[in-house]
């Protein structure tokens, strides 16, 4: 039973606390005078909201939060940890969890289907906010001129648990993507942000409705379905941090994050293995100018050693010696949590937690998104970045290890009804996240498969998806042989009839790899290997160690 106040159509708010502080870094982690202005697609929000900290009607002030970059794994070892607490403590500790909508747009990726033994994957969204709206937040670093903008996504990763929980991916997106940002509606109140042009940087979208229009934005991007988003605040990683001692970094020559004209984050750190911890642990996460290369990909590497060293700190219990440490820790961690509405309680996190405690750090991998530059911004790499988003959809390691050699096709049980009477819909999922949907590319399939004998294909005009490779779906055991009829007539495998709930019947998705043409391509051997661009780390990996820009080295 949840002791703060009720939200508008599941939303809630979190009453303030006296241990609550804010933070900040600047408009992306530092101050940059250099990027130009912001093109948000929306005005800042107004008074009228409240589920994400806005005041109105005579609600408390709203309070905006700075979030930075984490891993669900640790969240997971502190909610174990409190297990024994007690029920007023447990009360005390679901209190603390603000929720929120998961996904604002009007697309939804497919649901994965099961593994033969009915296990399904688990993909969460983990973002990080740079809200700067406090005082506080200007102490620590904040960009004066950016002072109460809305919130900007400056943190995007794509945690995907396998479906038999014996592996975990990380797929991260730099902050400077640019991409198109689908219509997303505010639940709080009805505003609705229209689709943008395909040139809008992604860390715009959490100012257009909140995290669910990240959601929807990593959706219709990957066409991977996510069941979860977590955002965590800065405050508690870093309690994570000073809780445990320190968490070890490490660069390969001295480092002092400044230069003359101010940039920086400050860290000054000697060659070799450091442990920091609390104002030195935020000068890490925070560290841009000083790394090899000056970029926020460079960021987002140290960024996984970080996370990596946590997480197995945190495993190890070191430096975790008594309940009370515990108690403590988890208090702080769940004040910096917000979650979508089905995670919006202490078991069922608890119950995440256990999952995630399955998969062994030898089996995490940290990836980003391959990409290439686009002047100062950077774009999803053709054929690599597809390639990462396919391996992540067909649960496949990225660590190479336990892949399967594919299963032999198995025609169906269930006799297929005569080509006349089979009831097709066509849908266009020719979309990429370079090109837009072919248009009536639906209509001119179902007019092939007219010409086929299957009179009663249809094509759903409104649908424009994403989707790289051809599919037919299919909702039920007795339509799958008509699915594979499907199939065959069009001289695509058997496989690529799949069961799907997403479906009310046989569904044929034009995918992008048949753009054109009155038959689509004969499939070629799939390469199961994470791309080198995707600069994989394990997250066992103790050896890992950040170059330094020798011009920033002392």
């Amino acid at each position: 039973m949840r002791q703060n106040s009720v939200r508008k159509e599941g939303a809630r708010r979190r009453a303030p606390h006296a241990s609550d502080h804010g933070w900040d870094n600047g408009a992306h982690g530092e101050a940059r005078p250099d990027d130009p202005p912001r093109t948000d697609g929306g005005a800042p929000k107004g008074d009228a909201r409240h589920r994400r900290g806005a005041s109105g009607g005579g609600r408390p002030p709203r309070r905006k939060r700075r979030v930075l970059r984490w891993s669900a794994t640790i969240l997971s070892v502190l909610i174990l940890g409190t297990a024994g607490a007690g029920y007023l403590y447990y009360q005390h500790l679901n209190g603390n969890i603000e929720t929120d909508d998961l996904n604002l747009g009007e697309h939804r990726a497919p649901e994965p289907t099961p593994n033969a033994a009915g296990q399904t994957p688990l993909n969460i969204l983990l973002i990080g906010s740079d809200a700067r709206d406090s005082k506080a937040n200007q102490k620590l670093g904040g960009a004066k001129n950016t002072f109460g903008s809305p919130p900007l996504a400056d943190v995007q990763m794509l945690l995907h648990v396998s479906a038999d929980r014996s592996n975990m991916s990380v797929v991260s997106m730099p902050r400077d993507t640019l991409l198109q940002i689908p219509k997303c509606t505010d639940p709080d109140d009805g505003k609705v942000y229209q689709q943008t042009g395909p040139k809008t940087m992604t860390n715009e979208s959490l100012g257009r409705g909140g995290p669910g229009c990240t959601v929807a934005t990593w959706e219709k991007l990957t066409n991977i379905h996510i069941d979860h988003f977590m955002m965590v605040d800065f405050s508690g990683v870093v309690s994570m941090a000073d809780a445990i001692g320190g968490v070890p970094v490490c660069v390969d020559k001295n480092i002092h994050s400044r230069d003359s004209q101010g940039h920086g984050s400050g860290l000054k750190l000697k060659k070799g293995t450091t442990e920091v911890k609390g104002k030195q642990a935020l000068q890490w996460l925070r560290t841009r100018y000083g790394f090899e290369g000056g970029t926020d990909i460079s960021r987002a590497k140290a960024q996984h050693m970080y996370m990596n060293a946590l997480v197995r700190k945190l495993r190890e219990n070191t430096g975790l010696t008594s309940p009370n440490q515990l108690r403590k820790l988890a208090d702080k961690a769940t004040r910096a949590l917000k979650v979508d509405d089905g995670l919006g309680d202490l078991m069922k996190l608890y119950d995440l937690g256990n999952e995630l405690k399955k998969v062994s750090p030898s089996r995490t991998t940290m990836t980003t998104m391959p990409f290439e530059y686009a002047g100062e911004r950077v774009v999803p790499k053709p054929g690599d970045a597809e390639q990462l988003f396919r391996l992540v959809r067909d649960d496949i390691p990225l660590d190479g290890k336990g892949r399967k050699k594919p299963a032999k096709e198995k025609p169906s049980d269930d006799p297929a009804a005569a080509d006349g009477e089979i009831a097709v819909q066509v849908q266009n999922g020719t979309r990429t996240s370079m090109e837009p949907p072919v248009s009536g590319r639906a209509s001119t399939v179902a007019q092939l498969l007219a010409g086929k004998g299957f009179k009663k294909a249809t094509p759903d005009t409104a649908a424009a998806l994403t989707e790289a490779s051809t599919v037919i779906r299919y909702p039920s055991k007795d339509l799958e042989g008509d699915a594979q009829r499907v199939a065959k007539s069009l001289g695509l495998p058997l496989s690529s009839a799949k069961k799907s709930t997403d479906v009310s019947g046989v569904t044929l998705v034009v995918g992008a790899d048949w753009r054109e043409g009155d038959a689509p391509p004969k499939p070629k051997k799939k390469d199961d290997r994470t791309p080198e661009s995707a600069d994989a780390l394990s997250g066992s990996d103790k050896k890992a160690c950040m170059k330094v820009d020798p011009g920033f080295s002392w």
